[in-house]
């Protein structure tokens, strides 16, 4: 039996998922810094369809987060947006409620073919997910 790893998974959406694979997008953002856990530890990027994908979750590429640091404003965000690909128009836009933290992705390895995930992901996380080693 081929040896396996087990690693947690951050689940992202089709399309932005394709942007962080092909390095257009480095800086993947949230309304939370990134947990102290996953600060430079392999992750199995989720992608999940969304609105626009026609397929059901996948696992498609490892990635690793560096030290999230914070938007300070709307103006120091979209000034960002080359590196994390967010416009005013996206449901990922700026709200001035919760407002955005950077997440600076140091590493991409992208599997040669997606890895349907055995088990139901997270929300957010999953743990325990299964990938050749």
């Amino acid at each position: 039996m081929a040896q396996q790893k087990k690693l947690s998974g951050i689940n992202i959406q089709f399309p932005i998922s394709q942007l962080i694979v092909e390095g257009r997008k480095v800086v993947e953002t949230r309304t939370y810094p990134i947990p102290a856990k996953y600060i430079n530890q392999e992750m199995v990027l989720v992608e999940t369809p969304g609105k626009k994908g026609k397929f059901k979750a996948r696992m498609i590429a490892i990635v690793k987060f560096g030290e999230s640091f914070r938007y300070e404003n709307r103006k120091q965000f979209y000034a960002d947006s080359g590196r994390h690909c967010v416009t005013p128009e996206s449901v990922w836009a700026w709200t001035d409620s919760k407002g955005k933290w950077g997440w600076p992705v140091t590493v991409v390895k992208v599997f040669k073919t997606p890895i349907s995930p055995k088990k139901r992901t997270g929300i957010q996380y999953t743990t325990g997910l299964r990938i050749p080693g």
